[in-house]
């Protein structure tokens, strides 16, 4: 991820919340810079992500999770796990910001235990003197309270950039929950929040609903987006499925007549 920004260019990544070793692999050959695990609003446990992460390091596609909370005993599993980066939901303040870069890192800048187990398999030999600067950490923005701390939690050491959590904000800001809000305030708290970002030498990432979408924010200046997650890729291919069928048996019923 850090390589692809260093050279001007924006991270793709495939969002998963179906718990399945299969679907992790089938998109880990896909063509994303990253994989997503959602373990906040995913239906993913931990033996399950486990699982996902030892398919994925088999694929081109570097492991990453959307964390369950902002707690040091579940960061710090998810990375001796094998993740590769981390975003951490609701960040509301530089305090709870910096609690969360902390328990990504090692001793003397933060207050990860050491035990990587799979991530220092996954990572090799050098994973422990790289860790700490390796790691992507990614704040996710999508309440008032955070955004009104922005530049407090933006001057947090060691945090790489903030992801925004485009449904949540647009709730935060009363209205409805949308991935591309059509409201004036959630479209202009979102460029505020990609601009104040860059500004501050960090990456502003979002979450959107698919391929165009994702085209569209990377023109605004974001450099990490994902492209549609598992559940809404498969309902849609399906719900095309089904259309085709149905219209071609109108049509065949049709022609019979």
């Amino acid at each position: 991820m850090k390589a692809i920004w260093a050279d001007g260019g924006a991270v793709v990544s495939a969002w998963l919340s179906i718990p399945s070793p299969i679907t992790a692999e089938m998109l880990g050959h896909q063509g994303y810079d990253v994989a997503t695990l959602d373990l906040q609003h995913g239906m993913i446990s931990f033996e399950q992500m486990l699982h996902m992460f030892q398919v994925l390091s088999a694929t081109p596609t570097m492991p990453m999770a959307r964390l369950a909370a902002n707690d040091a005993t579940h960061i710090g599993r998810v990375l001796d796990a094998g993740a590769y980066s981390v975003i951490c939901p609701m960040i509301n303040s530089a305090k709870e910001a910096e609690a969360f870069v902390s328990a990504c890192r090692y001793y003397p800048h933060g207050v990860r235990s050491y035990a990587p187990v799979r991530g220092q398999v996954y990572g090799g030999p050098d994973y422990f003197p790289k860790a700490n600067d390796e790691i992507v950490k990614l704040a996710m923005v999508e309440t008032r309270a955070g955004f009104d701390a922005l530049d407090e939690i933006l001057a947090v050491d060691g945090l790489d950039g903030i992801f925004i959590g485009p449904n949540d904000l647009a709730i935060a800001f009363g209205c409805p929950p949308m991935s591309e809000s059509d409201q004036p305030e959630v479209r202009e708290a979102i460029a505020s929040i990609c601009a104040r970002t860059r500004a501050a030498g960090k990456v502003a990432g979002i979450l959107c609903s698919g391929p165009q979408a994702a085209l569209q924010r990377v023109e605004q200046g974001f450099r990490f987006v994902s492209a549609g997650g598992d559940i809404f890729m498969l309902s849609q291919a399906a719900k095309n499925s089904v259309a085709v069928f149905r219209e071609g048996r109108r049509a065949a019923a049709a022609e019979t007549v």
